[in-house]
C-alpha cells in the first residue's frame, strides 16, 4: 500500500502543493528533460503524467502476484509502449539514440512504478528523467525505467544450464535470485509471494520474481559462479563479444543461454537498489535499499547508502523478512560455503570484501598503485582518475576471488564455494564518462572481459570448471545521453514558491 504524508486540512495542503509540483515539472520549461511524474494518489492507485497525456491504474492482488488495470487516460498514454524488445540489438538502439517520449519503451512499467510505492519512504512525486537528459556531468545515464536504461545482460552458462544460444527473450533481475538458487539445487519452501500472499514453493523467504527453470538441466551445478559487470550496456556488450573483442564473454555465451532482450532492472534503475533486487528476488520497494538516496519522514533525515562512506552499512537498511541468496542456500545446506566480492549486497556470505571495512581491516586489501594492473587500457588510466581507480578495485576484486578458489585467502583456508559473487565496476564507471558508445566505454568491457578470463582460468585451475555455472549479468543498463541537454528542476520548483526535498535527483518529497 502507498504510504501518504498527511491528513486533514494539513493533507489537502499537501495535495496541493504536490499538484502545483507536478504542473511545475510537467510545464514547457522543463519538457526537455522531464520524459515522466509518477505519483499514487491512493493505495494501489497510480498515476503517470507527461506533458502530452496521462494514464491512471490500479493494482489488484491475485494468487500470489498482481494485475493492473487502467482506470483512465488523457491524450497519449505516457505508458503505452511496454515493449522488452524495443531498441535491441545494438543496430536498433543506434538508430533511434535518445528517444522521443512518444516512441520510448518502458518494459513492465506498471509493476515497475508500484513497487516504489509499497516502500514507507517513497517519494511524492517520482520525477523520470528524458533520455536525453544529461544531468550530474554523466554522458552515460541510467535510473529511468525506459528500456535501454533498464536493459541488463544477462548470460547463464555451464554446468546444469541448458545449451540453448541467444534468445529472443527477455526476463527481471528479481528473476535471477531464484534461478540461482534452482541451479544450486535449493528445494523450495513456504514463504511469500510478489504480492506479499503465502506461497509454499518460493526460494527465497520473500520472493518478487521467478526462476528461469526452462534453462535449468536435471541435477544443476555444484557451485555457481555469478559475474557482475556494473551498468554494462548488453547490447554492446554482446556485439563486442560477437566480433571477437570480449572473447571470454563469448565463450560463456558459448556455453549456455543470452537473453537477446536482457533482464530488466527494477525502478530506480540505480546501483546499490538493483544489486539488492539481484541477490534477494525482490522489488526495491519491497526490500528496502530504495534508491541511492532518500528522505525517511519517521526518523526525519535523509538516507545515503551508495558512498565510500555507507556502503558497507547499506544493508542494515533491509526491511523485515528478506532474504539474501546467502542465506538462503544457508538455510537450505547448513554446510554451504558462499563469497560476497565488491558487492554490499553481502548479508550471509561466508566471506565479504565489505565485512573486513566493518571490521576496519580494508588495509588487508589495498594494492601496489605504483603501476597499473593487467587488463589496463593505459591512455585511460593516465587521463581518467577513475578509470584508473576502478582498474585497481576490479583487480583487487579478482585477487580476492582467485586466491578463495585457490584455497586461502588472508590466512583463511577455504573450501571451493558452493555461490560466488564477484561485482566489477569499470564498465559503469567508463560508460558514465562517454556514454555506452564510447571508446573508453569498449576499452572498459575489454579490460573487464580480460578480468572475467582470468575468473575462469580460476575455476578450471581448481578442477571445479565442469561442476560449475556462471552467470553474468549487470544490475542495469546505461543510455547515451545529449550533452547539450542540462539543466535541472529545482530552480523552477523554488521559483513557483514550493517547499521539498529532491533525493538522488528524481525522489521528490514535497512539504506545505
Amino acid at each position: 500500500m502507498s504510504i501518504r504524508s498527511g491528513s486533514g486540512e494539513n493533507g489537502a495542503r499537501l495535495e496541493t502543493a504536490r499538484e502545483r509540483a507536478a504542473e511545475v515539472l510537467l510545464g514547457s520549461q522543463l519538457e526537455e528533460i522531464v520524459e515522466l511524474v509518477v505519483t499514487s494518489p491512493e493505495p494501489d492507485t497510480y498515476e503517470a503524467r507527461s506533458a502530452d497525456g496521462a494514464v491512471s491504474f490500479r493494482r489488484s492482488p491475485v494468487r500470489t502476484g498482481w494485475t493492473f488495470e487502467t482506470i483512465a487516460t488523457t491524450g497519449r498514454n505516457p505508458l503505452g509502449i511496454q515493449d522488452p524488445s524495443s531498441f535491441s540489438p545494438l543496430r536498433e538502439e543506434m538508430r533511434s539514440l535518445r528517444p522521443a517520449r512518444d516512441a520510448n519503451s518502458y518494459p513492465f512499467a506498471f509493476e515497475h512504478v508500484a513497487q516504489v510505492f509499497d516502500h514507507p519512504c517513497a517519494p511524492d512525486l517520482l520525477v523520470v528523467h528524458s533520455a536525453a537528459h544529461c544531468y550530474g556531468g554523466n554522458i552515460g545515464q541510467h535510473g529511468s525505467m525506459d528500456a535501454v536504461q533498464a536493459r541488463a545482460p544477462l548470460v547463464v552458462a555451464g554446468a546444469g544450464v541448458r545449451k540453448l544460444g541467444t534468445l529472443e527473450r527477455h526476463c527481471r533481475l528479481i528473476d535471477v535470485a531464484p534461478t540461482i538458487l534452482a541451479l544450486l539445487g535449493v528445494e523450495t519452501a513456504p514463504g511469500n509471494g510478489a504480492n506479499g500472499a503465502e506461497r509454499d514453493d518460493v526460494f527465497l523467504s520473500r520472493q518478487d520474481g521467478e526462476p528461469l527453470l526452462d534453462l535449468v538441466q536435471p541435477g544443476g551445478a555444484q557451485h555457481v559462479v555469478a559475474i557482475l559487470l556494473d551498468g554494462c550496456n548488453p547490447n554492446v556488450l554482446y556485439d563486442m563479444a560477437g566480433s571477437g573483442e570480449a572473447q571470454n564473454v563469448a565463450r560463456l555465451m558459448s556455453m549456455g543461454s543470452a537473453f537477446a532482450h536482457g533482464a530488466m532492472a527494477s525502478l530506480p534503475t540505480v546501483t546499490l537498489a538493483n544489486h539488492t533486487s539481484l541477490l534477494t528476488g525482490c522489488h526495491p520497494g519491497h526490500h528496502g535499499i530504495l534508491h541511492n538516496a532518500w528522505y525517511d519522514r519517521s526518523l526525519d533525515c535523509e538516507v545515503v547508502t551508495e558512498s565510500p562512506a555507507t556502503w558497507q552499512e547499506a544493508m542494515r537498511w533491509m526491511r523485515p523478512g528478506i532474504e539474501t541468496v546467502h542465506e538462503a542456500l544457508k538455510r537450505s545446506r547448513p554446510s554451504s560455503v558462499s563469497v560476497s566480492v565488491n558487492e554490499a549486497a553481502d548479508r550471509g556470505a561466508d566471506y565479504s570484501t565489505f565485512e573486513l571495512f566493518r571490521e576496519g581491516k580494508a588495509d588487508l586489501l589495498v594494492p601496489d598503485m605504483s603501476v597499473l594492473p593487467p587488463h589496463t587500457t593505459r591512455p585511460f588510466a593516465e587521463t581518467d582518475d577513475k578509470y584508473g581507480w576502478w582498474s585497481f578495485a576490479d583487480t583487487v576484486a579478482l585477487t580476492q576471488f582467485s586466491a578463495i578458489w585457490e584455497g586461502s585467502h588472508l590466512g583463511v583456508d577455504y573450501p571451493r564455494p558452493d555461490f560466488s559473487w564477484v561485482s566489477f565496476s569499470l564498465t559503469d564507471s567508463a560508460s558514465h564518462a562517454g556514454g555506452p558508445h564510447s571508446a573508453i566505454a569498449e576499452a572498459a568491457v575489454r579490460d573487464t572481459d580480460g578480468r572475467i578470463g582470468e575468473l575462469i582460468d580460476a575455476v578450471e585451475r581448481s578442477g571445479a570448471f565442469e561442476e560449475a555455472a556462471f552467470v553474468l549479468v549487470s544490475d542495469h543498463g546505461m543510455e547515451q545521453s545529449d550533452p547539450e541537454v542540462v539543466g535541472d528542476w529545482d530552480e523552477a520548483l523554488r521559483g513557483a514558491g514550493i517547499d521539498f526535498k529532491d533525493e538522488s535527483s528524481g525522489f521528490l518529497y514535497v512539504t506545505a
